[in-house]
C-alpha cells in the first residue's frame, strides 16, 4: 500500500514549530508493515491544501492529513477537503455534540458560535472519534485514494491514529511485508567514521536496510529487516544488529530509546559506587544529566560549579601557587580539582572538567574549545586533554557527553 502524509499549518513552514506528527505517522505505519512513501507540508492556504490532497492522492493508496482542523479562522482543512473532493461542507450533528460534551469537560473551553465550525465536516464522511481534544477527524474515499483527516496537536494525532487509522489499513492491506528494526545508539566517532566501520553490512537487494542519524552529539544507527514472514526477517536483522556491535564495540552506548544518562545510572546502581563532580566550564550541566533520572540520589552525592580561581581552591583545595602557575584549565588543575571534589565528598569517583568554551578567552596554547577532564578513582585518576570546536554551546555539550561517556566507561570496565 502506497501511503503519503501531508502536514498543514503555517507555524511548520515559517519553522515555530517542529512538525513532529510526520515523524510520529512514519515509525508507527513501520511498527505495523507499512511505509510512507512521500511527505509534503503546506501553509494555512486552501488552494495550496487543495492541490496537496489531490496530487497526493493521484500516486497513493491512503494519505493521512494532520493539522487545519481548529475552530480558528486559519483552519482551513476540512472545507479545503470538501472542494478537492467534490463534497458539500456540512454541520454534523455527532461532530456537534462531541464539541460540546468535550468543552464541559474542560472547563478552561467556553462553547461559542465559533466552536461549531470544528463540527463542519465534507458530507459523505465517517468521524474519526477523538477522546482526548474537541476536533473530530474523518476519512473518506475519493476515487480510489483512503484519505484520512486528523488534528494538528500530537497528542490527539497520536491516539486516533492508533485507536483508527492504523486497524483501518491494517484490515485492506494485503501482502504485507514483516518488517523487523533494531536502534544501536552510538557516541564517540564522526559519521563519516561509522559509515566506513559499518561498510558492507546493509544488503537492501535481501531486505537489510541500515540509516544513520546524527543528532548532535551522538548518532543512531537503525537496522530494519524487511521479509515475507518474522522469523525471515529475523534471521537478516540479528547477525547484522550483532556485526554492528562487533565493529563499534564500546562506541555504542545503547539501544532502542535509553539514553546515556540512563545507562550510567543503571550502572552506577549495580556497581554500587557513588559519584562527585567538580565542573567549571559546563556549569552544572552533567550535574543536570545525571540527576535528570529518578533515583539518582543512589550515587551521585553531591556537586561543585568552582568557576572562578577562588572557587576551585576554597570548595576543592586546588593551590593558589598550581593556578598560577599552571593555570585553571590545565591537566594539573583539572586532575586536583577531581581528586578534591572525591576527597570532599567521600565518594567512589571524582569528576571534574576545565576549559575554555568561547567564544573568548583563547590564547595560542589554550585555542577556544581547549577541555580537560579528569577521572579520579580509588585505583588511579586519569585526566585528559580536548580540543572540541563549535559554538560556545556546543563545546559545553559535547564536554558533557565526554565526560558521561568516561564514567560509562570506566563502569563498565569495572565489570
Amino acid at each position: 500500500m502506497k501511503i503519503a502524509t501531508l502536514s498543514v499549518g503555517d507555524e511548520l513552514l515559517c519553522g515555530q514549530i517542529t512538525d513532529t506528527n510526520a515523524g510520529t505517522i512514519a515509525e508507527v505505519l513501520l511498527s505495523h508493515g507499512l511505509r510512507v512513501q512521500r511527505h509534503m507540508a503546506v501553509g494555512d492556504s486552501e488552494p495550496d491544501i487543495i492541490e496537496a490532497i489531490l496530487g497526493l492522492a493521484r500516486n497513493s493508496d491512503a494519505i493521512i492529513v494532520t493539522g487545519g482542523l481548529g475552530p480558528t479562522a486559519d483552519d482551513l482543512t476540512a472545507r479545503a477537503a470538501a472542494r478537492a473532493t467534490g463534497r458539500r461542507l456540512v454541520l454534523n450533528d455527532h461532530a456537534k455534540a462531541h464539541v460540546r460534551e468535550m468543552s464541559g469537560r474542560l472547563p478552561s473551553l467556553v462553547v461559542c458560535p465559533l466552536n461549531d465550525k470544528q463540527a463542519m465536516i465534507p458530507a459523505k464522511t465517517v468521524l474519526i472519534p477523538n477522546p482526548t481534544g474537541t476536533a473530530c477527524g474523518f476519512h473518506l474515499m475519493n476515487n480510489g485514494c483512503f484519505m484520512f483527516f486528523l488534528p494538528g496537536v500530537p497528542s490527539e494525532m497520536s491516539r486516533m491514529l492508533h485507536d483508527s487509522v492504523i486497524p483501518f489499513l491494517a484490515e485492506r492491506t494485503t501482502g504485507k511485508r514483516a518488517i523487523r528494526m533494531e536502534r544501536l545508539n552510538v557516541f564517540g566517532p564522526g559519521e563519516a567514521e561509522v559509515d566506513e566501520m559499518l561498510g558492507g553490512i546493509a544488503r537492501p537487494d535481501q531486505g537489510l536496510y541500515l540509516g544513520i542519524c546524527v543528532t548532535f552529539p551522538w548518532m543512531r544507527i537503525t537496522l530494519r529487516a524487511e521479509a515475507d514472514g518474522d522469523d525471515k526477517a529475523s534471521a537478516l536483522l540479528d547477525p547484522a544488529v550483532s556485526l554492528v556491535r562487533e565493529r563499534l564495540q564500546e562506541y555504542v552506548f545503547s539501544n532502542g530509546d535509553r539514553t546515556i544518562d540512563e545507562i550510567i545510572a543503571e550502572l552506577f546502581i549495580r556497581k554500587g559506587m557513588t559519584l562527585s563532580l567538580a565542573e567549571s566550564c559546563t556549569g552544572g550541566m552533567i550535574a543536570q544529566r545525571i540527576t535528570s533520572i529518578s533515583g539518582s540520589s543512589r550515587y551521585f552525592l553531591e556537586g561543585a560549579v568552582t568557576y572562578s580561581n577562588a572557587a576551585k581552591s576554597r570548595q576543592l583545595e586546588v593551590g593558589p601557587a598550581l593556578l598560577a602557575e599552571k593555570g585553571a584549565v590545565s591537566r594539573e588543575v583539572a586532575s586536583a580539582m577531581a581528586k578534591g571534589v572525591r576527597r570532599a565528598a567521600g565518594s567512589h569517583l571524582g569528576l571534574a572538567v576545565t576549559g575554555i568554551a568561547g567564544p573568548d578567552g583563547g590564547t595560542d596554547d589554550k585555542p577556544v574549545g581547549t577541555v580537560f577532564i579528569s577521572l579520579a578513582a580509588p585505583d588511579g585518576c586519569w585526566t585528559k586533554r580536548f580540543r572540541f570546536s563549535g559554538s560556545r554551546d556546543e563545546i559545553r555539550i559535547i564536554t558533557t557527553w565526554t565526560a558521561l561517556d568516561w564514567l560509562r566507561r570506566y563502569l563498565l570496565k569495572k565489570e
